[in-house]
């Protein structure tokens, strides 16, 4: 399980997307996903998959590890892409007893499917590339004007920041109290759908002990470190926007906008 799933991983490398900015890449990141939402062309998509395939590339991780992304939310997906073609009405193409599979359905399912995939994707890009010390400070200092109407900027990071650290932390656990039930018998994939969910019992019961337990001596070990927020609190390393960050934002910009502009039904 843990071998499978990248979500809230870091991967150390020498890169020119390892290196950018946390600002930039928070910016481009989102960029990217309104132009998701923006262009309605598959056109659109594939010049869209193109600039991210090549900023996969700059990134110097193996294309397989970073599609492997995507195996977590493969149901969500299929299960979009089914819901679309038998709800949408249009023109029947083929009929399945009451469920009737249409063209529009068909094309808006996989259009919705190929806008998850890419989502999924860029998120995992940033994750993947960029320290969650480094994110905590980018998203730290993006909010920083909001402080003045009240907004926690600080608060909000670190907890952005402890829940993608103990993403992995809890698959892995979750992967050690498996095989450890396992051991002891339990059989987590035999039986139907209601007996799949009480055979669940025995793990999800563990887990919740253990994230209890995780989360209480994160508290006690920040407390026992004087943690107070960001009063009073100064950084080693200073966020600092170079010349690559302004021509890869600027390039990002141009980019999406010209294809939103032109791809935009």
């Amino acid at each position: 399980m843990v071998n499978t799933i990248t979500i809230g991983q870091y991967v150390p490398a020498e890169s020119i997307i390892h290196e950018l900015d946390p600002r930039t890449k928070i910016g481009a990141v989102t960029l990217l996903i309104v132009a998701l939402f923006l262009v309605n062309s598959f056109t659109g998509y594939g010049l869209i998959t193109g600039f991210l395939g090549v900023a996969i590339l700059l990134s110097g991780l193996p294309v397989r590890f970073v599609m492997r992304s995507i195996r977590p939310l493969v149901i969500i997906i299929i299960f979009t892409f089914i819901l679309n073609i038998f709800m949408t009405p249009g023109k029947t193409l083929l009929l399945l007893g009451p469920l009737q599979v249409t063209d529009t359905g068909l094309y808006r399912g996989t259009f919705m499917s190929i806008r998850l995939v890419l989502l999924i994707l860029a998120t995992s890009l940033l994750t993947l590339t960029t320290s969650p010390i480094r994110l905590t400070d980018g998203v730290e200092r993006i909010l920083a004007p909001f402080k003045r109407v009240g907004v926690p900027a600080h608060e909000l990071a670190m907890m952005m920041t402890i829940a993608l650290r103990f993403i992995p932390t809890l698959l892995e656990e979750t992967d050690r109290i498996m095989k450890a039930q396992m051991a002891r018998g339990a059989d987590f994939e035999s039986g139907n759908l209601v007996g799949r969910a009480k055979n669940l019992v025995p793990l999800l019961v563990p887990l919740f002990i253990s994230a209890f337990r995780r989360a209480d001596e994160l508290a006690t070990a920040m407390e026992a470190r004087c943690y107070r927020g960001d009063e009073g609190r100064t950084k080693l390393t200073q966020l600092v926007v170079r010349r690559v960050d302004v021509v890869a934002l600027l390039a990002t910009v141009a980019f999406l906008t010209g294809t939103v502009i032109w791809f935009r039904v």
